[in-house]
Parts: C-alpha cells; structure tokens; sequence
C-alpha cells in the first residue's frame, strides 16, 4: 500500500511516502528549490518521493491532502465579507490563486501526478494530531495542536489511541496564539511565518512589561487555556498587516522597521508575548491532563516550535511524557495526512515497540553517496582529501578544537526545520567567540541569535536540567548550576544586548543569556558517526558538547546537495567542509567564479 501525502500552498509545502505504514521518505520542496519556505505545489519534494520508493504517480494508491481547501475557501469568503468593504486590496490579491487552481486540487493533483485513484482531505488540524501522535512511540496519549489557523481551526486537543485520533475541542479562527507571535513579530520588525524564532530568541534580552496588558488587553484567557482575542487591535482579518494603529497607540509606537537598530522596547515585547504564549501553553496542557488522565502528551502545529514552551511544559506540566513532531509546521502536514490515512482510514493496527521511532529520528530526505560527492569533486577540480569512516570522528573533533568552524555533510536529510547532525555547521561550544563569529561571519545574521549544542545522549544530565532524550531539537532547558560561571556585579547590571558578550557557562557559546540552551541529544543508534565525533571531541577534548546549527546562510533553506553544500561553505568563513569520505579545506580552494555578496544578498529576510 503506497499512500503520498502533500502539503501545499500556504508555507512550507513538503511531501511524504508512507508504504505500508512505514515512513519511507519526506522533504519539504524548498530543499529542492532553495527559495526559503517555498509554498509552491512540491514537484520536487513528490518526485524525491516516488524515487525513493520506487514508484511513479500511477503506483499510488491514495494521495492524501493536508487539508480541506473548500472549508478554508469559505473561511477566508466569510471573513472578507464581515470586514466588507475593508480588506478588498488583500481580497483581490488571493482569489486569483484561488479560483484558478486551489479550489480544484483534486484535478490538479491527477493531473501533476498522472494519478487516478482515490484523494483523501484530513482536515488541517486532524493532519496535525496524526503527525504529532502516529509518528510518536506512544500507544495512546493526549495531543495538543497550535498554528496560525488550518481550515477554522487554530487550536486543538484530543486522545490518540491505538490507530485512531479523536479531536475533542478546538479554537477557531480569527482567536489564534499563532497570529499573536506572528502579530508580535511583525510588530518587532522580523518576517512574519519565518522571524518568530527571532523573536523567541530575543526574549531573554528583555523584561516581561507588557505580559499583563497582552493578557489583560489584548486576549481574554480563561483558566482552561481557551482564549478570545482582542480583534480591535488586529488587521489579519482583512488587511495586509498584522497589527493595526491601535495596536501601536497600546504598545508605544509604529512598528520597528526591518533591519533598524533592536530598542529594549523590542525585547521587552518579545519577552512579554513569549512569556503570555508560555502561559496559555501551560494553562492549555493542564486541562488536557485533567480531561484525558493519559501519561504521555504529543504537540504539532508551528506554535510547537516555541522550544522554551516545550521546555516549560517538560518542566512544570502534569505529563509524564511529551513528543513533538520534528516536523511541526505545514511540512508535517503531509506526514500527518499520509499516516491518517494508513491509520484511521484505512483502520490498519499499530503496535509499536515503545524503544522504536516510527520517524526515524527524522532521517528521511535524500542521501548522496560518496561516489556521487567524488564525481562532482572530480568533475569541478575541487582539491580534497579522502578519509576514512574510522578516521573522521577524531580529523573532525580536533578541528573542532583548534577553533576551527566546519561543515557536515553527511547520510539523509533532516526533515524539519532543524539540522540534526546531516546537514549541519559544527563549532567549539567551549569557545566564547565562536557564537559571535558563526553569526556574523557563517550565518550573516543578528548577533544575538543563539546557537543550540548538540550532546551525547548518556551525558545530556551532567550539562543541563533535563532527564529525558531530546532528538528533535524542541526542547530548552536550563544549563546547569555546576557549570555557570558567577557574574561580577558590574556584568550582572548590563540589559539589552550587551549581554551577549559576557561568559556564562563552561560551554559559553551555547548558553543563552538566561542560562539556558535548546538541547539536541545524540545516540549511537540513531546518528552513528555524528555520535563518534562528539565522542571523539570528548574522549581527547575533554567536551561531550559542541555547537550544531543548520548548514545554510540567512535566507537560505538548509542545504540539500554536494553541490548546494560547497556553494554556501565558498560563500562564508566556514574553514573546512566533510562531506561523505572527503575533507575539504577553504585554504586550498579556489575562489569561485562569481563575486557574489552573500551577506548583502541576504541584508532584507
């Protein structure tokens, strides 16, 4: 049984196979394209797809879709028709799309596929549910999904038993904890569904002055987590802003132009919605511990990303248990739908051993072996040097050590948004400096955007505040107080963004300023050279903790390619760059053709 499930048209398009209850392979369409959060229909993502299970379009048996797109229709019709005749400029700019093309997916989707068979339409949050539960190696739990908004819905929660999910209550649109983040986003001046992390990020720089009149204000929140929100402060409804004048006569002003100068009032806005969105996290999951009794909690949905609030939840919430879906957003949208189908539609059992991850840990994108990566090498003249598989992990760790920032190139792609040790940029967490050159001179992006570590699993409890394994990269946790290093007075009276330069850990570089850090754990089983290296680095380095950040520049989707990858390790100070057997070293290089600004040709993300 070959099921393909499609995310498309909103963000984050992505596809997914699932044959006979496996997850065979996912990725999402920008990896393909490199144009960041591409929405488009994911040809690419699809023919990865079908390859890698050996298939063509007329193999499949179902195609399921991520969501109902003449529920959404009707959304977005009864919505513009309550604002009438405000919102007719975005009115005009998203029926084209819709009449020509969204509101006929199921002949679109034979057609692209040269497919016949039948389409199944989970609705947007029952996707969600699926990804979150399905793909968890839970045999039942509560589930708890949060976006900007899928059909109606914008919150949800529900028990997974078995093969079946149910969903007991929802939000529903305009009320959203998603739009909030968003509105707050844009507010601060960041890319709204792409800058919410920064904002995440932020936070810690400010103080929480506003929490009480966004929970006071801007949303009614009851005790149960349910909430309404404010919509006289709001312009998502019918406009083509998030927040309104109103809106900024509450909070102080218009809002921060991109690229300008970050106030304390920027971060003081960041921690006062991240720690409002933390609190109707937390108020959320404890009603669903007391409406289900269940042990084990899975999230979805892109409000799941909030990996403080995940860290929180962990932390001080009455689950035993929590999952997150590494693939949270819309890209996991596909996965959910496929699995839907497999599951509760097509009523096939679910027995998981519990040690066993139905999703791999995430591995599902493409691999490229070392004949390929040596033919491309051979083919451009690109100076390497060959290694062997038991010769990388020490090369690596003492790179690592010398100071030297390296791209990993290395098995299948990650899919998600996070790098997870495939395609990744590895650094000396040990290193104070190393989190300010990676930004500025790797990355080209803000300065006081942390960096997460990646630790090996059994040693995860000697770093951080934490007694669970954290693959995905969702979780945050507090570094340890043996670990900390003591502020003098004079650096403990620092705000804003000159804390950033002070050490605050033994590992500095991944250590935020409040002393806490979005951990990635690593076993053996599930990454086994990435879990040699760091080994390596501890065994000779006496560190079980290096800097792991996603392989791209700002603006740029994670790399997917050997071509993709020595592109952005020319285009930034990365030093060294493994992919597969092959080391190369920027000294040895020869410049590339084109004299390409990068860190210009990304200033406006």
């Amino acid at each position: 049984m070959n099921i393909l499930g499609i995310s498309a048209f909103y963000h984050d398009s992505a596809a997914c196979l699932v044959q006979n209850g496996e997850i065979v392979a996912a990725a999402q369409e920008e990896r393909f394209t490199r144009k960041k959060h591409d929405f488009a229909f994911p040809r690419n993502a699809i023919n990865y797809c079908l390859k890698e299970g050996g298939l063509n379009g007329k193999n499949l048996d179902i195609v399921a879709f991520y969501d109902k797109p003449f529920i959404k229709f009707e959304r977005i019709l009864q919505t513009y028709l309550a604002y009438a005749p405000f919102g007719i400029k975005s009115f005009i700019k998203a029926m084209p799309l819709w009449v020509k093309q969204k509101l006929w997916m199921k002949e679109f989707i034979k057609k692209e596929l040269g497919f016949e068979g039948k389409i199944i339409f989970p609705e947007h949050h029952e996707s969600h549910a699926a990804s979150a539960f399905f793909a968890s190696p839970f045999q039942e739990a509560g589930f708890l999904t949060i976006d900007g908004v899928g059909e109606w819905a914008t919150t949800s929660y529900g028990i997974g038993k078995d093969n079946n999910i149910q969903i007991l209550s929802e939000i529903h649109f305009p009320h959203s904890l998603g739009l909030l983040y968003s509105a707050f986003t844009y507010y601060t001046g960041f890319k709204v569904n792409s800058g919410e992390y920064k904002v995440m990020g932020l936070a810690p720089y400010g103080e929480p002055k506003y929490k009480d009149l966004i929970l006071s204000e801007v949303m009614d929140l009851k005790e149960d987590g349910s909430f309404k929100m404010n919509m006289e402060y709001f312009n998502y409804c019918a406009g083509l802003t998030m927040t309104n004048k109103k809106f900024g006569k509450l909070f102080g002003g218009p809002p921060r132009k991109p690229e300008s100068q970050l106030t304390q009032r920027d971060m003081d806005l960041a921690r006062s919605v991240q720690e409002a969105t933390e609190e109707v996290m937390l108020r959320m999951v404890r009603h669903i511990h007391k409406e289900t009794n269940y042990k084990n909690l899975c999230l979805a949905g892109g409000v799941a990303l909030n990996c403080v609030g995940n860290g929180r939840i962990l932390r001080e919430g009455p689950f035993d248990n929590l999952w997150i879906q590494p693939a949270v957003g819309d890209a996991g949208g596909a996965l959910g739908a496929a699995l839907f189908v497999w599951y509760q539609y097509l009523k096939n059992q679910r027995n998981l051993d519990a040690e066993k991850k139905a999703q791999k840990t995430s591995y599902l994108g493409p691999e490229f072996e070392n004949k390929y990566i040596l033919e491309y090498l051979k083919n451009n003249a690109i100076p390497y040097e060959e290694s062997s598989d038991e010769e990388i992990p020490e090369k690596i760790a003492d790179l690592i050590a010398d100071q030297k920032v390296v791209g990993w190139f290395q098995g299948r792609m990650e899919f998600g948004p996070r790098a997870l040790g495939s395609r990744s940029i590895i650094g000396d967490a040990r290193s104070q400096k190393m989190q300010e050159t990676m930004n500025l001179k790797i990355k080209f992006r803000e300065s006081f955007r942390p960096f997460a570590p990646s630790v090996l699993k059994e040693k995860a409890s000697d770093f951080f505040e934490i007694d669970t394994e954290s693959p995905y990269m969702l979780l945050v946790a507090p570094v340890k107080g043996n670990i900390r290093r003591e502020m003098s007075k004079e650096e403990q009276r620092l705000f804003g963004l000159e804390k950033l330069h002070v050490s605050r850990s033994i590992i500095p570089a991944v250590t935020h300023v409040d002393y806490s850090a979005r951990i990635q754990t690593v076993s053996v089983e599930d990454n086994p050279l990435y879990y040699k290296m760091i080994a390596k680095f501890d065994e000779k380095h006496g560190c079980p903790v290096i800097i792991n950040t996603s392989f791209n520049v700002r603006g740029e989707p994670i790399v997917c390619t050997p071509e993709d990858a020595y592109l952005c390790f020319m285009r930034t100070n990365m030093d060294y760059l493994i992919m597969g057997n092959y080391l190369l070293d920027k000294t040895e290089q020869k410049p590339l053709d084109q004299d390409i600004d990068w860190q210009k040709e990304f200033e406006l993300d």
